[in-house]
């Protein structure tokens, strides 16, 4: 039996076109297709990204409402 890949997908598949990030786990298209080839120190360095990419995405979302 496998082990199960921890993975920050939210099932909400939706890429933002000024990051390339997916709006819902920040991870870009490569990373989502690679996932399950990358090493368990890649996915932790990748997840350990995200929270910066999620807060880069919704400062960008809220200065667009804005404007």
């Amino acid at each position: 039996m496998m082990a199960k890949i921890e993975t920050p997908c939210t099932k909400v598949c939706i890429v933002e076109h000024h990051s390339g990030l997916c709006l819902g786990c920040a991870r870009t298209l490569n990373e989502v297709a690679n996932w399950t080839a990358y090493t368990d120190a890649e996915r932790s360095r990748i997840m350990a990204e995200l929270p910066r990419r999620q807060e880069t995405m919704r400062q960008r979302t809220a200065n667009t409402a804005v404007s």
